[in-house]
């Protein structure tokens, strides 16, 4: 259908442009963008967007929907709508799925399955390894024929050395990033929080950020000796973030990605102590992930890797579970939290309005960089340029309220949190997905 948005302004980090402009839509791509464009009377849908930003679709690169095999958490169904409602055109999924995705069939069973069922694209990461044993290679090359945009084992991490370095051999002909889980599984293991005096008062077994970081470490070692693309994920440990900024300035190959969670909670939150106005439970496993949250020193480092350009993308690591599975002694239940109908409000809220990074920096964290890690072939909002728009109202006050998310996950930490700025319209190759 034809679609006009009107007097709306324009951020466009892919082309450095802020403008307030109009931008008229057909046939899924953009047409046209400037000052009294299109015939409203012929349009099928005119939008009013004074007073509002619009910026190229949102996208996230680090995502789990769960389906095939755990539909009982998410599916692309539910999971795409949840991105929708975020402000996000474009996800790409991880592989710790049921089956595995970690070879060609299944890399076309969810294209096929999103084309169905979702209502923005979904890009598939395939596996490092079969089965995410972290054993053998996976089918790297036939499923990057098959659509793959990238390889990890998210969730696991791969241990033996011998194999990574394989890897990463391997994905240089592709010209792919490996986007790395940094855990070292003997030093995490049976840990559930951050080691330090928070684990300690409440006597559970801690996770100790080298666990993070000696992995950190070794795979920049291993991209710089094969010139591979190495992606970090989950950036939690101001050591880490240290670890990529001397990485970059050698010139390697390298990015990562950070969390609205860890850039805003510590592990103080897993007793209840929080630096704003809302608490949240004692033992609450809702504040339970992995990387596990860090401290205070750690997120004021990421902060400021956000701000000096080290991190290079914000991803929510969306990772849904059922209330039974969260219900359970902070120890015996799983890692993970839902993130992509958050997402936004955070970055705007606690980054933006906080000056760590203006507004057009933010969103190439969240576009732009993205895309470029990921190959994808976009350029923003130009005519002829696919329709992916994500329409963002910065003024707007709202209240995180779980209950009305289109997740069908409830496992999120910032219940009852108020939040400044949220998308109210997702515009997916000239389709409205969402409107608030």
């Amino acid at each position: 259908m034809d679609l006009l948005i009107r007097n709306g302004k324009i951020i466009d980090p892919y082309n450095n442009q802020e403008k307030i402009a109009d931008i008229l839509i057909n046939d899924g791509k953009i047409v046209d963008v400037g000052t009294g464009i299109g015939n409203i009377e012929s349009m099928s849908r005119v939008v009013d967007a004074t007073g509002k930003l619009v910026a190229p679709g949102l996208i996230d690169m680090h995502v789990h929907l769960r389906e095939p095999g755990q539909e009982d958490k998410e599916t692309i169904a539910t999971g795409t709508r949840a991105a929708a409602a975020g402000g996000f055109t474009t996800i790409a999924c991880m592989p710790n799925t049921s089956p595995v995705i970690d070879n060609k069939s299944m890399v076309e069973f969810i294209l096929a399955k999103s084309k169905q069922d979702g209502v923005i694209r979904v890009l598939p990461i395939g596996a490092i390894s079969k089965e995410l044993k972290g054993e053998e290679l996976a089918e790297t090359g036939q499923m990057i024929k098959a659509g793959a945009v990238a390889v990890s084992d998210d969730g696991h991490s791969i241990q033996s050395t011998v194999l990574m370095k394989r890897a990463f051999e391997y994905t240089r002909q592709f010209n792919i990033p490996i986007i790395s889980h940094c855990e070292d599984n003997t030093l995490a293991a049976g840990g559930c929080m951050h080691e330090g005096y928070y684990s300690t008062i409440l006597g559970l077994a801690g996770i100790p950020s080298a666990a993070e970081e000696v992995m950190v470490a070794r795979d920049i070692i291993l991209a710089e000796a094969a010139g591979a693309r190495l992606h970090i994920a989950h950036v939690s440990s101001k050591k880490s973030v240290e670890l990529v900024r001397q990485a970059k300035k050698r010139g390697a190959n390298v990015t990562c990605e950070v969390t609205p969670h860890h850039f805003t909670l510590t592990d103080s939150a897993v007793c209840g102590i929080i630096d704003t106005p809302f608490s949240l439970l004692q033992f609450d496993t809702n504040t339970k992930m992995n990387p596990p949250l860090m401290t205070k020193e750690d997120v004021e480092a990421i902060r400021q890797g956000l701000s000096d350009g080290t991190i290079d993308v914000i991803a929510t690591d969306h990772a849904p579970h059922t209330r039974t599975e969260k219900e359970q002694e902070y120890n015996r239940a799983p890692f993970g939290i839902i993130g992509l109908e958050t997402s936004l409000g955070l970055v705007l809220t606690e980054l933006v309005d906080n000056g760590v990074l203006t507004l057009s920096d933010a969103l190439s964290k969240m576009t732009i960089n993205p895309a470029r890690i990921l190959g994808l072939e976009t350029s923003g909002i130009v005519p002829e340029s696919r329709a992916d728009i994500t329409i963002i109202d910065p003024e707007m006050e709202w209240v995180v309220d779980v209950n009305t998310f289109a997740s069908k996950a409830r496992n999120c930490p910032f219940h009852g949190w108020k939040l400044k700025g949220r998308a109210v319209m997702t515009v997916a190759s000239g389709k409205i997905v969402w409107e608030q």
